[in-house]
């Protein structure tokens, strides 16, 4: 057992644990133990504890990422502020200014990395409950050997759940092949459609004109692409799993951006129509509007619907 199995030998009993009640159960509405249905929708069912453990992280990352594009304006002022000046007391002057906005907004660079930090342990350890299992080995806690026996032959659609892109193509098992395939393919159309609603939908205007916004915009079409190494390298089963995480932030981050967009946003001024429409905004929420979208205070207050309650309330 090297270093990093020990290290994550706490979550892994957990991951085995999860893994087999989950197993359990569909064990006992009649599916077979040995079956992929059982083993796909016991993995299915790991995702879903996992992530609905992580909401409350991950709606603070997706804050954090809307905050640092927010001050990507004001790091800009600083950093034309010192520009040129290379002496210590600037450099330092500098990382002073920049900590304080970062202070300032409740963020910092890395706040939006952290529900990925928390999610590597897991799939790390995954990893290496599959791995054991695929050798026919018994895990640390709950995969016994009869649960290992069981996912060894388990394949969905005739592709065993334990094999790897590789191993598919080594042996003439093209129907893995296929598989890992069309996962890589969707699991990197899915993740460019995440950053895509974020950069066109939930963006400020005036930080769409910035630099930081233009470097982002290229990396759009880059990280993607880095799950071509996991479709080759991990199990389908692992793949399976991360596909499936994918589509839960997928859908995860089309509800945060319609029911908490940025401000000056698309998606923000959708929000805004919507609930002006029925009447639910206060007048301080149209004033707000009314700054962002550059109505001057002298063209007066924009007449708000009132809903037939509130009409009621007001007599």
């Amino acid at each position: 057992m090297d270093f990093i199995e020990t290290l994550l030998w706490p979550l892994r009993w957990l991951v085995e644990l999860v893994l087999m009640l989950w197993h359990q159960l569909f064990t006992w509405i009649g599916l077979d133990p040995a079956s992929g249905a059982a083993w796909v929708l016991s993995i299915l069912g790991l995702v879903i504890v996992v992530r609905s453990a992580l909401i409350p992280v991950t709606v603070k990352q997706i804050k954090s990422q809307r905050r640092m594009m927010d001050l990507a304006p004001e790091m800009k002022k600083i950093q034309a502020k010192y520009k040129g000046k290379n002496d210590q007391f600037s450099r330092e002057a500098m990382s002073r200014e920049t900590m304080a906005l970062y202070k300032k907004h409740g963020t910092n660079p890395f706040a939006s990395c952290l529900p990925i930090l928390l999610q590597m342990p897991v799939f790390f350890s995954l990893f290496y409950v599959l791995r054991h299992a695929a050798e026919r080995k018994p895990g640390i806690g709950f995969m016994g050997q009869d649960l290992t026996d069981s996912f060894y032959e388990a394949s969905i659609f005739g592709a065993p759940l334990r094999m790897t892109f590789t191993q598919g193509w080594e042996s003439g098992n093209w129907v893995v092949v296929v598989l890992l395939g069309t996962i890589m393919v969707l699991m990197i159309a899915s993740q460019f459609f995440t950053q895509l609603q974020i950069m066109s939908k939930n963006v400020s205007d005036e930080t769409k004109a910035s630099p930081m916004y233009r470097q982002q915009k290229i990396m759009l079409y880059i990280i993607p692409f880095a799950f071509l190494f996991s479709g080759v390298a991990f199990p389908l089963a692992l793949n399976i799993y991360w596909f499936t995480s994918n589509l839960w932030t997928m859908g995860q981050q089309f509800i945060v951006i319609q029911n908490m967009p940025t401000p000056g946003s698309e998606a923000w001024r959708n929000r805004q129509a919507r609930l002006k429409a029925k009447g639910k905004l206060t007048d301080e929420e149209v004033a707000e509007i009314d700054r962002i979208e550059g109505v001057a205070p002298s063209q007066g207050q924009r007449q708000q619907p009132v809903s037939s309650k509130r009409a009621k309330k007001k007599k």
